[in-house]
């Protein structure tokens, strides 16, 4: 059996082909979406994703404030530059880029940040939103992998799936994500991580296995049910070399599986293009 491919761009596409003219109403209503991104320090792989993401911010036509603060900057630093942006109406939403260096408190600074300008949902407030099925900006790689699923016509409702990690970005949201009484989550869903020993117990018996652990290879083909649809969220670089938490071999015993480049990363970019149009639509009064 050699899996069938889930790949990341159809759904993209789907998404920015939604938000355009969502984006062309905003603006006849006088409202230009701001996209604005903070980063700190000099890490390359950081600096690159940024300006990825102000490069699309412009090819959409939004507004890509950016804020660039040097390796020793503090926390205050940081601090300072999300009240602005927070009083600044042309930041419909914003981005603290993550990691930063060690003298900075990403938690400090992010519970600093307008939880209406969260534009990646990390906010304990956005957090508190999403566990009760309120509206609210999503972390971007959960609504991305459900609308992968999604697009992929891979059914979840009733069906068993198990999530191996448990982080803040990615395991423990979508849990929450895929739970929620809907046609494309309703889902029985199981964490587990690399503390429970048999944690293969878990995913032998999904239907859904989507590894997050953040651990190159861990996720092996003894580890899956046959015919499994199993997404890779996690990965690791080590220099340039993406590292993903799926080992190759499941694409032969799985039923369908995302690709090792190009699945759920292109997902996680249209969505936080979508949140930044929502928060925008919700500050105009356009959306609940």
């Amino acid at each position: 059996m050699t899996a069938r491919l889930l790949p990341g761009a159809p759904v993209a596409e789907a998404v920015f082909a939604d938000i355009r003219p969502r984006i062309a109403a905003l603006k006849v209503a006088g409202v230009t979406p701001g996209l604005g991104t903070i980063l700190v320090g000099d890490d390359s792989a950081s600096a690159g994703y940024v300006g990825m993401k102000m490069a699309k911010a412009t090819e959409l036509g939004l507004a890509s404030p950016h804020r660039h603060l040097p390796q020793d900057a503090t926390t205050e630093d940081v601090i300072r530059v999300i009240r602005e942006f927070n009083d600044d109406p042309a930041v419909t939403a914003m981005i603290f880029q993550h990691p930063t260096p060690p003298q900075v408190d990403f938690d400090a600074a992010l519970m600093e940040m307008d939880p209406d300008k969260d534009n990646d949902g990390m906010h304990p407030t956005n957090m508190g939103r999403l566990a009760l099925g309120l509206p609210g900006p999503v972390p971007c790689t959960p609504a991305g992998i459900e609308a992968l699923l999604a697009h992929h016509d891979i059914p979840i409702s009733g069906k068993e799936v198990c999530i191996l990690g448990r982080g803040t970005t990615l395991g423990r949201p979508l849990s929450l994500l895929l739970t929620q009484k809907r046609p494309t989550a309703n889902a029985a869903v199981t964490v587990v991580h690399t503390g429970v020993p048999d944690w293969d117990r878990y995913t032998r018996r999904a239907s859904v296995v989507v590894a997050a652990a953040g651990v190159p290879g861990i996720l092996r083909p003894e580890h899956i049910t046959p015919g499994a649809t199993v997404i890779g969220g996690g990965v690791r670089y080590e220099g340039k070399r993406l590292l993903p938490d799926v080992d190759e071999a499941c694409n032969e015993v799985a039923g369908a599986i995302t690709p090792r480049v190009g699945g759920v990363g292109p997902t996680t970019v249209a969505m936080l293009f979508r949140n930044c149009i929502e928060m925008a639509e919700r500050q105009a009064g356009l959306r609940d």
